[in-house]
């Protein structure tokens, strides 16, 4: 396990709501360098699915890789309130999403999560959207 600091930053993206959903992650060392990065088709889903399913994506490659001290950074304030615990989960369908978030959460020696502005998260929107874009290249 790493004792370093890594950054996380996640996005999802989809097009319509519901409609067709992407994940990008994006791991930064305590420098800024990018270290790693993730996209993956995740299907038909809500945007507030896709947000989710792109923090599990990128949270469980943090646990795979042995990042134990995670500063975590999305642009969706919803889903950085309902983790903190500032906004309750009125939807069902999240609430699995966000049991999911927790237990790796507890996989963590530390960790912060934070809302940016889109315009600090533009390397995990794109990841997000180019994993649909070869998903409808490819049917």
């Amino acid at each position: 396990m790493s004792d370093a600091r890594f950054g996380l930053y996640t996005d999802g993206a989809c097009r319509g709501n519901p409609g067709f959903g992407g994940a990008g992650s994006v791991f930064k060392d305590e420098s800024g360098n990018i270290v790693g990065a993730l996209k993956k088709y995740i299907g038909h889903c809500t945007n507030n699915e896709a947000e989710y399913l792109a923090l599990i994506m990128g949270l469980e490659e943090a646990v795979r890789r042995g990042y134990n001290r995670l500063d975590i950074f999305l642009d969706s304030e919803l889903v950085v309130n309902q983790i903190n615990g500032a906004y309750r989960i009125k939807s069902k369908n999240l609430l699995k999403y966000i049991i999911q978030v927790r237990n790796l959460l507890s996989l963590l020696r530390e960790y912060k999560i934070a809302h940016i502005d889109r315009s600090y998260n533009k390397m995990a929107d794109q990841l997000a959207n180019e994993a649909i874009d070869e998903h409808l290249m490819s049917e």
